[in-house]
């Protein structure tokens, strides 16, 4: 069992952490929690206790021993991943120079495991250039991983920077993390993303599309950014938000999403092509809704441009294209044609006509097939775990 312990530092935004600790523990992860004196202000450590099933530490604590051992060393040790949240100003000061003065900061010194930082302040707070040299210096640690703040209306009513990051986005990346061991091996480098489903329109308000709902490329964005890449996502129809510290462009058509993936294909290491592409639209545009009576019996069509086929021409020799394939039945024959035909670097073949895979789901299956024909499979896993898996093997596509 994946072990997390949660350092709550005293803001507002510690009543977010509840929904952090209570999705962690149905996914399956043994959550512990530790909470500053300040924390104590905001919520209980009782609240903690009964979402984590396990006991919330606090200074009161501090020479509790487990074991005959003292419970900093135990703690640190116990843990897989380490996440503070919210992490204050004045926590941020003290894990910049090592200070250790309560329980939850002698425990990240007698930690080795990966720290997770999640910010929450006042806007003018967060912006002062001591926080800020505060916070540069704490990333230049190997060991830190950082979350965004994200801009909005905070609790003081300043509408600005210093917003904590939402428990959904932390937990995907406390999720990342226990994945990947808090794994750099994309820092440096450009991942461009296309997920969604594209529309083509008749009029309107009438399209043709499909159900793509963008999930997959959400969790290749996601572990793609976990891991250190510079992420830029193309995003046809879906509805969910976008992970902080990713460039997306949102687009409607296959024409949209065909233009702006060849912008952004000049600058990038590797191209992830998971959206669902409309591959036809109708002949016949009206700019004014048609009345019922009017719809044609039979809707003439025509084909889109093949938006991966012109991404392999064009791109360079470094880069890397992996596609997908979304199929029934047989999943490999089609998908190697596919990759041979495109001139893919690699696709990714998934079924989307068994129960949890596909459109929609939160689970997901494929078979890895890349261009010397080797073939991976990827069991049923969350979507976010076969992002991972993916990235993993476009690494090391030669």
């Amino acid at each position: 069992m994946k072990r997390v312990l949660i350092g709550v530092g005293g803001g507002i935004a510690a009543y977010k952490i509840c929904e952090v600790v209570s999705t962690l523990f149905k996914s399956g992860v043994e959550v512990r929690t530790i909470l500053t004196n300040s924390a104590q202000h905001f919520i209980t450590p009782l609240t903690f206790s009964t979402l984590s099933r396990q006991s919330a530490y606090t200074d009161e604590n501090f020479w509790l021993k487990s074991n005959s051992r003292p419970l900093h060393i135990e703690l640190g040790e116990w843990a897989d991943i380490f996440l503070i949240a919210p992490l204050t100003a004045n926590t941020l000061a003290k894990l910049a120079y090592g200070m250790a003065d309560n329980l939850l900061l002698n425990t990240v010194l007698a930690s080795t495991c990966p720290i997770l930082l999640a910010p929450a302040m006042n806007t003018d707070m967060w912006e002062q250039e001591t926080v800020q040299l505060n916070w540069q210096k704490v990333l230049d640690f190997n060991r830190f991983h950082s979350l965004d703040t994200a801009s909005g209306l905070l609790a003081c009513d300043r509408v600005g920077a210093g917003r904590m990051a939402e428990p959904e986005e932390i937990v995907s990346h406390v999720q990342s993390l226990l994945i990947t061991g808090g794994k750099r091996d994309f820092s440096g480098k450009k991942v461009l993303i296309s997920a969604g489903g594209t529309r083509e329109y008749l009029d309107p308000v009438r399209f043709i599309g499909n159900p793509a709902t963008g999930k997959m490329g959400l969790a290749l964005a996601s572990a793609a950014l976990h891991r250190g890449a510079d992420v830029t996502l193309v995003r046809g129809a879906a509805s969910w938000d976008i992970p902080l510290g990713v460039k997306c462009i949102t687009v409607d058509t296959a024409e949209e999403m065909r233009s702006q993936m060849l912008e952004c294909l000049r600058t990038a290491d590797l191209i992830i092509m998971s959206a669902a592409v409309a591959d036809v639209k109708p002949r016949e545009y009206s700019s004014q809704k048609l009345p019922k009576k009017s719809l044609p019996e039979a809707l003439a069509l025509e084909n889109v441009g093949d938006i991966i086929a012109e991404l392999a021409s064009s791109k360079r020799e470094n880069q890397k294209l992996i596609g997908f394939a979304a199929q029934t039945g047989d999943i490999v024959t089609p998908a190697k044609e596919k990759l041979q035909r495109k001139n893919l670097d690699a696709i990714v073949a998934n079924p989307i006509d068994e129960v949890g895979s596909g459109f929609g789901s939160d689970t997901n299956k494929a078979i890895y097939i890349d261009r010397k024909g080797k073939e991976v499979e990827i069991p049923m896993c969350s979507k976010l775990e076969m992002a991972h898996r993916i990235l993993e093997l476009g690494v090391r596509i030669s």
